[in-house]
């Protein structure tokens, strides 16, 4: 299933591959595994493939560059840049003009390409105006070395400034059966911009496939995120158990009936759900033929209201850099 991304731009499938889990960021990984995964999902027609110059200080970039070797045109390449790392982790946002336009050659360096399809700043910086920002990309754009301007976690205003200075292709953000804050207002703005929305967490990092029966069980940062914390966490696991009743109704697994509901919202709609292993990329990729009915989502819908969840996706202050 492939889909455009955005009014005029270019073609994807509709469920593609995030990568950031090939680089530690969710427990042990293993590049030859990671490697046979992004194989696989370029080999059954799913290209579009993302990562970020952050993910592990550009390990993500160069695993992914081992990957596509001999095989370029057949991926379509989405690289974040703009988040600092730090010792603690990540630190403050850059979109300074010279650093997106020092911050891309390395990518392309990484990736052992021409050129990157979709470059997004993965947060806003809110000490730089965004016209300058997106200045900048359009310059990366006008020399070839970038085909297409993303954004991400963007507040409405934002991306209307942004799309001034130049044609914004995609949006990329959270958005799933537990994080539905962008169809207040972001869903509608982007749609009457005619730009794309790439989704990002379609399972909540894991939470709604059912792997975790207990907060003991998250042995890796994921303990850090308030819903899978305490409390919260048992309030979550008996959404998850109603998803799951579901799912087996609809004979699909609970990850499938929570990635068909995403891509179920709109065909200006794609997804990433992120995987490090083959078994689970086919899985999440079957999700594709997962047919949902307006009953069904209306069932979904009743199941899971915008805002049931408990807690917040990210920690504190992390909140604090989204829908800048």
């Amino acid at each position: 299933m492939n889909r455009t991304l955005g009014k005029n731009g270019p073609v994807v499938s509709a469920i593609g591959l995030g990568c950031m889990g090939m680089s530690g960021a969710y427990g042990q990984s293993d590049d030859a595994s990671s490697i046979a995964t992004i194989e696989k999902a370029l080999d059954l027609g799913h290209n579009f493939l993302d990562t970020a110059d952050y993910y592990l200080s550009g390990h993500n970039e160069m695993l992914i560059g081992k990957a596509i070797n001999g095989k370029r045109e057949k991926a379509f390449l989405s690289v974040k840049t703009g988040m600092m790392a730090s010792p603690n982790g990540f630190g403050p946002v850059n979109g300074h003009p010279d650093y997106i336009r020092h911050a891309v050659m390395h990518s392309l360096q990484r990736l052992k390409t021409d050129y990157i399809d979709l470059y997004t700043p993965g947060r806003v910086d809110p000490n730089i105006p965004i016209e300058e920002t997106v200045g900048a990309l359009a310059e990366l754009v006008a020399k070839g070395l970038v085909r297409y301007i993303g954004l991400s976690e963007a507040s409405a205003q934002t991306i209307r400034k942004a799309a001034v200075v130049h044609p914004i292709t995609a949006l990329q953000t959270e958005y799933s059966l537990w994080t539905r804050d962008v169809e207040a207002e972001i869903l509608p703005t982007i749609r009457e911009l005619g730009i794309g929305l790439v989704a990002y967490a379609p399972l909540s990092r894991g939470f709604l496939t059912g792997e975790f029966k207990r907060p003991e069980d998250v042995k890796d940062n994921r303990s850090r995120m308030p819903r899978y914390q305490g409390e919260n966490f048992y309030k979550n696991f008996e959404l998850v158990e109603k998803i799951k009743s579901m799912a087996d109704e609809k004979d699909c697994t609970p990850s499938q009936l929570a990635i068909a509901w995403v891509i179920a919202q709109g065909d200006d709609i794609i997804t990433i759900p992120g995987t490090k292993r083959v078994k689970y990329l086919e899985e999440n990729i079957a999700a594709e033929h997962v047919q949902l009915t307006k009953e069904d989502l209306a069932s979904l819908n009743a199941i899971m209201p915008a805002g049931i969840v408990s807690g917040t996706r990210y920690p504190e202050m992390f909140m604090k850099a989204l829908n800048k």
